[in-house]
C-alpha cells in the first residue's frame, strides 16, 4: 500500500513538475521578444481570407513574436492568454477576429498588443490626388503606380456593362463619371470599390449644383460629355464658362464643335497613339465619332472626367453671341472670343503675324 501511495505522490509530483515546466514554457514564449524601447516596427499586411496560421508564422519570420505555434492556438483560445501573461486589462481579448488591414508590430509588444492590433482593423491610407481632365487609362496608369489595383483591372470595370447599370450610368464607359479630386486609398482596395467611390464622389459633387433627379439620363450625360471637352479646353477659369457658351451656340445650331480636345482624345485613347504636339490637318479628317471635326453634335461619350469648374460652366453658361474662340496667349493660356467667323479669321490672322 505505501508503495503505491508513494508511486502515486511521485506521479502527481511528476505532473506538477511537467505543468509547470508547460506553464512557464508557454508563458516564456508569449513574453515580448525584447524589451527594448526603441526598436522598429514592422509593416505586416494581413489580406482579405488570411489566416491565423499565416499570419503568425510571418510574425515568427520577421522576428515579432518567439513561437507561431502558440500564436496559432491562443488566437482561438484567447480567453486563456490571462492565465499566462498579466498585463494591462485593456489587451485582453476575448473571441480574437483576424481583419485585413496595414499593421505596424514592434518586437516589444506583448502578444496580447498584438492581438488587439490585429484585430482593429487599421488601415494604411495612401493620399492619390485625380487632376482634373484625366481619363480612364490616365487614372488607371496613377491607381497602379499607387498600388491600388491594376491599371487592366480598373479599366475593365469602367466599361463593364453591369458595373455601370449599379452605378446608374448609361454610356458604354465610366468616363466622365470619375470626380478628380484628392482620395484617401487603401493599398489593393480593388478596382469596383475605388471606381464606385470616385462616381459616388461625383454624384455628391454634382448634386451642389443641379437637381440630378430632376433632369432624364440623357440630360446628365450631355452635360457630362459637354463638360469634358470644356475641361480639356480651358486653361483661365473664368473663361471656362464662355468656352461653354460657344460649344452651345454651336450645338444649338448644328454647328461642329470643332474641339482639337476631341481630336487629341481619338489619337491617344482610342488609337493608341503618344500625345500629338499639334493637331495636323489630316487628324482633323479621321472617321470616328468622337472627332467633333467631322461630325457635328456631342461625341457618344465624355473625353476626359471633369471637375467642378467645367460642370459649373456648362450647367450654368452664360448667354453669349460667341462661336468662336482660339488661343490669345499661349503662355497665359487666355484666349480670344468672336461672333462672326470674318471676326474669328481676323483675329487668326493678327495672331499669325505676331
Amino acid at each position: 500500500m505505501k508503495k503505491i501511495i508513494s508511486f502515486l505522490v511521485s506521479l502527481l509530483l511528476l505532473v506538477a513538475l511537467l505543468a509547470a515546466g508547460a506553464y512557464f514554457y508557454v508563458f516564456s514564449q508569449l513574453k515580448s521578444v525584447t524589451s527594448d524601447k526603441e526598436c522598429e516596427a514592422v509593416r505586416i499586411e494581413v489580406s482579405n481570407g488570411d489566416s491565423v496560421k499565416k499570419i503568425g508564422n510571418l510574425l515568427e519570420e520577421n522576428g515579432l513574436i518567439k513561437n507561431a505555434r502558440l500564436f496559432y492556438i491562443f488566437g482561438s483560445r484567447s480567453q486563456f492568454l490571462k492565465y499566462f501573461t498579466s498585463i494591462k486589462p485593456e489587451y485582453e481579448l476575448y473571441g480574437f477576429v483576424l481583419k485585413s488591414g496595414i499593421y505596424y508590430v514592434k518586437p516589444n509588444m506583448h502578444v496580447q498588443e498584438i492581438y488587439n492590433l490585429l484585430s482593429s482593423g487599421r488601415q494604411e491610407y495612401i493620399s492619390v490626388s485625380i487632376p482634373e481632365g484625366y481619363t480612364i487609362s490616365q487614372i488607371a496608369a496613377l491607381l497602379e503606380e499607387n498600388k491600388i489595383c491594376s491599371k487592366n483591372e480598373f479599366i475593365e470595370i469602367c466599361h463593364n456593362a453591369a458595373f455601370l447599370h449599379e452605378m446608374g450610368i448609361t454610356l458604354d464607359s465610366a468616363e466622365g463619371f470619375l470626380f478628380p479630386d484628392t482620395y484617401f486609398l487603401v493599398p489593393g482596395a480593388g478596382a469596383s470599390e475605388t471606381a464606385a467611390l470616385f462616381i459616388n464622389t461625383f454624384y455628391g459633387k454634382i448634386r451642389t449644383l443641379i437637381d440630378v433627379d430632376s433632369i432624364t439620363n440623357d440630360e446628365l450625360n450631355d452635360i457630362v460629355i459637354l463638360s469634358s471637352i470644356v475641361e480639356r479646353e480651358y486653361r483661365l477659369k473664368e473663361e471656362a464658362p464662355l468656352i461653354a457658351s460657344v460649344f452651345k451656340n454651336r450645338l444649338r445650331h448644328n454647328i461642329g464643335l470643332y474641339s482639337c480636345a476631341t481630336v487629341v482624345y481619338v489619337l491617344t485613347e482610342i488609337e493608341g497613339k503618344p500625345h500629338p504636339s499639334r493637331i495636323l490637318i489630316e487628324d482633323t479628317k479621321i472617321d470616328n465619332p468622337y472627332n467633333t471635326y467631322k461630325w457635328a453634335g456631342l461625341p457618344p461619350g465624355a473625353i476626359s472626367n471633369p471637375g467642378l469648374t467645367a460642370l459649373d460652366a456648362v450647367i450654368n453658361a452664360p448667354k453669349t453671341n460667341y462661336y468662336f474662340f482660339q488661343v490669345k496667349d499661349a503662355a497665359k493660356g487666355s484666349h480670344v472670343f468672336t461672333s462672326t467667323f470674318d471676326e474669328h479669321v481676323e483675329n487668326h490672322n493678327l495672331s499669325a503675324k505676331k
